[in-house]
């Protein structure tokens, strides 16, 4: 996630969103992350889609076991923690000033046996791109990182990056403004996009988007 400012009012989301710690139950396991709202902002704190995306994957529908997957802004490292647990071998990345947080969310809640599966790397989308092989990924996973417009562009270069035809992007968000949309139809310029899921009560949706002939499903 990029280390803006965000936009929040008050009230229980916002007292869960300053609080230093936030504690989750995926793949058998009890998740205690960090927070720190002061320090990082946006990136480290953990949204709905996270959780979200969390509880899809855990449904299993997506089979992750040894299978090569990247996640993109991962903040606080909910996502990619969990997709560890559910067999993957992950590729956690965010900008350089949330990797100290990140790794210490990871190695917190991974067992020793399981930590080498998982990598935290920088990664500032459309910039460290040679450090990363192309289409070298079975699965990239983004948590409520479309939500500033000047990102749009660098985070598009990124996907196509890292994508091969196999590749499956899986993307959870609220749709907030006319700028997500804006997101959606880019992102459709670029893949086959659909909506696999849809959380009413968090109001987060959960796209798929890969290579190939492109769907109008917006």
């Amino acid at each position: 996630m990029a280390l803006v400012p965000y936009e929040e009012g008050g009230g229980w989301g916002a007292r869960q969103l300053h609080s230093p710690a936030a504690t989750y139950r995926f793949a058998s396991r009890t998740i205690r992350l960090r927070q720190d709202w002061r320090r990082l902002g946006v990136a480290a704190v953990v949204w709905d889609a996270a959780v979200v995306l969390c509880a899809y994957l855990e449904m299993g529908s997506t089979d992750l076991r040894d299978r090569s997957v990247i996640e993109l802004g991962a903040g606080t490292g909910l996502l990619g923690i969990v997709a560890t647990l559910l067999g993957a071998r992950v590729t956690i990345t965010d900008r350089a000033a949330a990797l100290e947080f990140l790794e210490s969310n990871v190695q917190a809640n991974l067992p020793s046996e399981l930590r080498p599966r998982a990598v935290v790397k920088e990664l500032t989308w459309g910039k460290d791109l040679g450090n990363f092989p192309p289409g070298a990924f079975d699965f990239i996973l983004g948590a409520d990182i479309v939500y500033l417009e000047e990102t749009f562009a660098e985070l598009l270069q990124t996907l196509e990056h890292l994508c091969s035809e196999q590749t499956v992007i899986l993307l959870s968000c609220r749709i907030r403004y006319e700028r997500d949309h804006k997101f959606l139809k880019m992102l459709r310029g670029r893949f086959s996009v659909y909506e696999v899921h849809y959380d009413s009560s968090k109001d987060v949706h959960i796209y798929k988007a890969q290579r190939g002939s492109c769907k109008d499903d917006f």
